[in-house]
C-alpha cells in the first residue's frame, strides 16, 4: 500500500519536496474488517529530501507483521521523481517516478514507473491523473495487472482540513481506492486517516483486503 514518495494517500502527487528540505513520516495500516486468520498491520516509516527545485528522493521501508505466527516481511522502496512541468498562475504541474520494491528473505523484487498530471483551481480543489506500469512484477497477473490509471482528489473543507481520496486500479499490489482527512497540525505536521479499499476486497470478500489508514509526517528544517 504506502508510496516512498510525496502522495495524496496512496498515490503519487504532482508535489515534490523543496530543495534542502526534508519530510519524515510514520505509517500505520492494520486490517479492518480483521481476517479470521492470519490478520495483518502495517508498520513504515519513510523519508523524501529535495535535491533540486523539480526533484525529490525517498525511501519508504515497510514492515508487515503477520497474526497468529505468520511473522514479519519488510519491504524497501527506493524512488525518485522529476516534477518536468508547473505553472503555478494556471494550477497546471506533471511529474514522472520511478519507484523499487525489494522484500526481505528472498521475495519479490519489482518495481513501478509512472506519470501524472494535476490541475488546481483557484477555490483550492486539485485534481490528480495518470498512469503506471509494473516492472518484473510477478505477482501482477495478466497484462490488466501490469498497468493501470491513478486518479486523485483534494477538497479544502477549511483552512487546516481537508477531503482527500485516491485510486490506484488494478488488482495486485497497488490497487487499492483510498479516502480519508487530510489536517493540517503546527510545526509544518500533517496527519492523514483514510480506509484503504482493496479492488479485490469485495469480489473476494474472504481475503478482507481493507485497512485503516493513519499516517504522521513532518517537514524540516
Amino acid at each position: 500500500l504506502a508510496q516512498a514518495q510525496s502522495t495524496i494517500l496512496n498515490i503519487p502527487s504532482t508535489d515534490t519536496v523543496s530543495p534542502g528540505k526534508g519530510y519524515v513520516e510514520f505509517d500505520y495500516l492494520a486490517q479492518l474488517p480483521k481476517a479470521d486468520f492470519g490478520a495483518w498491520q502495517v508498520f513504515a516509516p519513510r523519508a523524501v529530501v529535495g535535491v533540486t527545485p523539480k526533484m525529490e528522493v525517498g525511501v519508504n521501508l515497510a514492515v508487515t507483521h503477520v497474526g497468529d505466527g505468520g511473522g514479519n516481511i519488510s519491504n524497501c522502496q527506493p524512488n525518485a521523481k522529476y516534477k518536468f512541468f508547473a505553472d503555478d498562475d494556471a494550477g497546471l504541474a506533471a511529474s514522472a517516478g520511478v519507484i523499487g520494491y525489494f522484500v526481505s528473505d528472498g521475495g519479490d523484487k519489482f518495481g513501478q514507473i509512472y506519470a501524472n498530471v494535476s490541475k488546481k483551481s483557484k477555490s483550492g480543489t486539485r485534481f490528480t491523473a495518470g498512469a503506471y506500469a509494473a516492472v518484473s512484477c510477478d505477482g501482477c497477473d495478466g497484462n490488466a495487472n501490469k498497468a493501470g490509471a491513478i486518479l486523485g482528489l483534494e477538497q479544502p473543507i477549511n483552512g487546516k482540513v481537508s477531503f482527500v481520496a485516491d485510486w490506484l486500479s488494478g488488482k495486485n499490489f497497488w490497487g487499492y481506492f483510498t479516502p480519508g482527512i487530510s489536517v493540517v497540525l503546527p510545526h509544518s505536521g500533517l496527519l492523514n486517516i483514510g480506509y484503504s479499499i482493496g479492488n479485490d476486497s469485495f469480489s473476494n470478500n474472504d481475503l478482507k483486503n481493507r485497512a485503516l489508514f493513519v499516517y504522521y509526517g513532518i517537514t524540516f528544517p
